[in-house]
């Protein structure tokens, strides 16, 4: 077993862990003050449902012949045995942690760890959508049988794989083994997934009261700041650890995760500049994020330049697509559609222009910006005919919205007997 590599996933797991209640303070702060516990419980519970579920049967279900065609088995139900628990190697000197090594020498149970915190994190991103006027039960309802038929199943299209003998890959999820495209740590597996998933979501729970541009206001912009920083910190573990051992393509993958969103934050600026005349913390803040999701699936087949460019673009076209909203009338909140799904597809789609030696302008021809529509648009169909399907059932027999003076008042309180600020005892 290699330490180090094992070292390197666990804290990279560990890394994208922190990305939930990360995104908890991001949306946090773009709500209304009397929504902020609503909208971070949101996270909060993706967080506790969705990784109770992963060792359940999610794994099961994303990696049925595991990463190296024996961590997993479509027979059982979770990580190993029944519910997850092996009896007969627990304890018992041989323990699965130690037997079970992947042809990159780290535990198996590192990779489920590693796989776990992607699964929690792609859920808690839908959230933002129905920010202010959503049930947390009826949420929790829609996480858990989305996770089950909507994410468990993309992520093994995208994720899963098999090793030969050799340790080259010789079998694994039809998107990145039989079409053929890359997406290295989940822009359509996670933020296409997601984004996809949020426009439906909208479009079954309608807008928010009073709905306009300019209605809804940020209530605590440090907060977004907090939730960016640490979404971006832990986006290293996202991108990087995604390669699955410390050398040089986790290198490449960490500088571009560093120079996307920078790029991405200018970009976003610019437009903010020229379109309203002041640039703003919360454009900082989105085009960071705006960045980070473009650069996910190309963090390793990028230059660094060919990076800065990506960043650039995804800061602009995500920008201007937040106004989208407005003009077709859905109501995402906190534009979840306009961020991570327009910057997924970005960041996808430019894999098949400038990948290093693949793309149609570095060296390759169309086919691959052919293979990297077609995963995206797969996905996009699938995740939101699913996700719409989910929402109205949820939304006509237990209901999925909030009364609209429980709206207008704040739902901290009706949902959850809390709220966000006591000032006075």
């Amino acid at each position: 077993m290699d330490q180090g590599n094992t070292a390197f996933l666990l804290i990279a797991a560990a890394l994208v862990l922190l990305m939930t209640p990360g995104l908890a303070f991001f949306y946090g702060g773009l709500v209304k003050a009397k929504s902020v516990i609503s909208m971070m419980m949101m996270s909060f519970g993706a967080l506790g449902l969705i990784g109770v579920l992963w060792v359940l049967y999610g794994y099961a279900i994303s990696f049925a012949d595991g990463p190296d065609g024996a961590a997993a088995d479509a027979n059982f139900i979770g990580i190993d045995g029944v519910l997850g628990i092996n009896l007969g190697e627990i304890g018992l000197g041989d323990s699965y942690a130690e037997a079970s090594v992947t042809e990159a020498d780290f535990p198996n149970l590192a990779f489920v760890a590693f796989q776990a915190t992607f699964a929690i994190l792609t859920v808690a991103l839908i959230s933002g959508a129905i920010a202010d006027r959503a049930k947390f039960g009826a949420w929790m309802v829609f996480a858990g049988v989305w996770a089950t038929v909507v994410y468990f199943p993309v992520a093994s299209w995208v994720f899963n794989f098999t090793l030969g003998e050799d340790g080259s890959v010789v079998d694994g999820g039809w998107i990145a083994y039989t079409v053929g495209a890359i997406d290295f740590a989940g822009g359509t597996a996670v933020h296409i997934n997601a984004g996809a998933a949020a426009l439906a979501l909208a479009l079954v729970l309608g807008k928010r009261v009073n709905f306009a541009k300019g209605a809804h206001v940020p209530h605590n912009p440090p907060f977004v700041l907090l939730g960016a920083g640490l979404l971006w910190f832990g986006w290293f573990g996202f991108n990087a650890g995604s390669e699955l051992a410390a050398d040089g393509i986790a290198a490449i993958a960490f500088l571009n995760t560093i120079a996307a969103p920078a790029a991405a934050i200018l970009g976003w600026l610019v437009v903010e500049k020229i379109k309203d005349g002041k640039p703003t913390s919360i454009g900082a803040a989105s085009g960071a994020v705006a960045g980070l999701v473009a650069i996910t699936p190309a963090c390793a087949v990028l230059t660094p330049g060919w990076s800065l460019l990506l960043g650039a673009i995804a800061g602009v076209v995500c920008a201007l697509a937040i106004d989208l909203k407005f003009k077709l009338g859905f109501d995402d909140s906190l534009d979840v559609v306009g961020i991570h799904l327009v910057g997924g597809l970005v960041g996808t789609l430019y894999i098949g222009l400038f990948a290093t030696d693949l793309g149609l302008f570095t060296g390759g021809d169309a086919s691959q910006l052919g293979k990297q529509a077609l995963a995206a648009f797969a996905v996009l169909i699938y995740s939101f005919v699913l996700s719409f399907a989910i929402g109205w059932v949820i939304n006509k027999t237990m209901g999925f919205r909030v009364r609209n003076e429980d709206e207008v008042a704040g739902i901290d309180t009706v949902v959850h007997g809390e709220t966000g600020y006591v000032l006075a005892d």
